[in-house]
């Protein structure tokens, strides 16, 4: 049998790369532009956040309109309209015009995970969802480690506003091979008949649930769930972490290390393209040591406590003085937090009864990520300008992540199943 689907991990792994490559350009460049535009640490604490701040919004809306119509068209529209807004933030001329770029970037990035997560539930086998899913966040990480190097070579040569218009004219290439060649399983022509059969098989879902219109009113009966409450919050403990590296890292580098654009280009991209590649391998595992039923039952939480308290060794950042040795650190964490949230993802699918209602559930579960996400670059740019250190914003960040594997842990022990569900009703259209 022919492995074909493996072009959707393809798919997802490049798109949420060309995510956080245009995510971590504002981080790579941030040293120009503060300097150009006169900013303070809180100010760019604002800036790192304000996409988050759209972002969050269109989340929900944006998991309902996938279950509605798709996740072809909407993952198009969307990967159109952030890559535009990258692109345009090389000609703002002013702290407002560079907000209003990163808000119009945070509408566009919202269709990213909930309709990666419907792409999987259409498509993948559910004892392959640990290595698909794993691979989907390794994009968030190779994004990073790729946007450091190429952003700060370009900061380097074109300044900071050309880097913009290169990361973001990339996703318009992504977006014709994905108008050319994806469709669900059951219309693409490249996949081979025996490989359809079992995806249609083994994805514990049929095609009518998936294409069944579920209602927008189904979010509040997914969030009557103590389960749908414990995933987002413990993801949220996981992504607060994720964005304190993705938007503060290049500045710690420079400002403690003492370290050029240049290097600290190469030294953002170590930890990520490190957690890149072990965290496929421990979704690879993930999926070898689950049987069918276990997957049911949610077992992957298990090692989604141990990854996120590995990634809590952050909390000995302000103890470590040799650089090798915090780079091991950032390693190590980036790691734990990458799985983690793949694990997350799995998990919404594993536990999830009601397969029309897959966008919703993921949208949830980003919606509690990034209630978290938000706050970190402000928290950061604050504890920075009162403390004039680094070390309570790594202090806090340890001390969220041990949280969220305690909550993981005890919140996250029973399906994700609604009356309506349980009943074999499709709920309002």
């Amino acid at each position: 049998m022919s492995w074909r689907r493996g072009w959707i991990s393809v798919f997802l792994f490049t798109l949420a790369m060309i995510n956080y490559v245009d995510r971590v350009a504002l981080s790579v460049a941030s040293h120009s532009i503060s300097e150009e535009f006169g900013l303070s640490k809180i100010a760019m604490g604002y800036l790192f956040s304000s996409f988050l701040w759209t972002y969050l919004l269109c989340l929900l809306p944006m998991g309902i309109l996938v279950d509605r119509f798709g996740s072809r068209a909407l993952n198009a529209v969307g990967i159109a309209v952030w890559s535009a807004a990258t692109m345009l933030t090389g000609a703002a001329w002013s702290f407002g015009t560079l907000i209003a770029t990163r808000l119009a970037m945070g509408v566009g990035e919202a269709t990213t995970f909930p309709t990666g997560g419907r792409v999987v539930r259409e498509w993948i086998p559910a004892r392959e969802r640990g290595l698909t899913n794993a691979i989907f966040m390794a994009g968030t990480q190779a994004g990073p480690a790729v946007g450091a190097l190429i952003v700060a070579w370009i900061v380097s040569r074109m300044g900071w506003r050309g880097s913009f218009l290169v990361v973001g004219a990339v996703g318009f290439v992504w977006l014709v091979a994905w108008l050319v060649w994806y469709d669900v399983p059951e219309r693409v022509r490249w996949l081979g008949r025996e490989e359809r059969d079992k995806i249609l098989r083994e994805r514990d879902a049929d095609t009518e649930a998936l294409t069944r219109r579920s209602g927008s009113s189904r979010v509040l009966d997914l969030l009557g769930t103590r389960t749908m409450w414990g995933l987002a919050l413990a993801n949220g403990c996981a992504v607060y972490t994720q964005y304190l590296f993705l938007t503060w890292l290049p500045s710690y580098l420079q400002e403690t290390r003492h370290l050029d654009v240049v290097k600290t280009g190469l030294f953002t991209a170590v930890p990520y393209a490190g957690a890149a590649v072990l965290g496929i391998v421990l979704g690879r595992v993930s999926d070898r040591i689950l049987t069918h039923d276990a997957v049911g039952q949610g077992r992957r939480r298990s090692m989604d406590v141990v990854m996120m308290l590995s990634s809590a060794v952050i909390l000995f950042t302000p103890f470590v003085d040799s650089t090798i040795v915090i780079l091991a650190l950032f390693t190590l964490s980036l790691t734990g937090i990458a799985t983690a949230i793949s694990l997350n993802f799995s998990l919404v699918n594993d536990l999830l009864r009601s397969a029309e209602d897959s966008g919703k559930a993921m949208s949830i579960l980003i919606v509690g990520g990034n209630v978290f996400g938000i706050l970190a670059p402000i928290v950061t740019g604050y504890v920075i300008e009162w403390t004039g250190s680094y070390n309570w914003a790594f202090g806090i960040a340890g001390l969220l992540l041990v949280t969220g594997a305690t909550i993981m842990l005890t919140m996250t022990r029973s399906p994700i199943e609604i009356e309506s569900s349980r009943m074999g009703a499709a709920g309002p259209a």
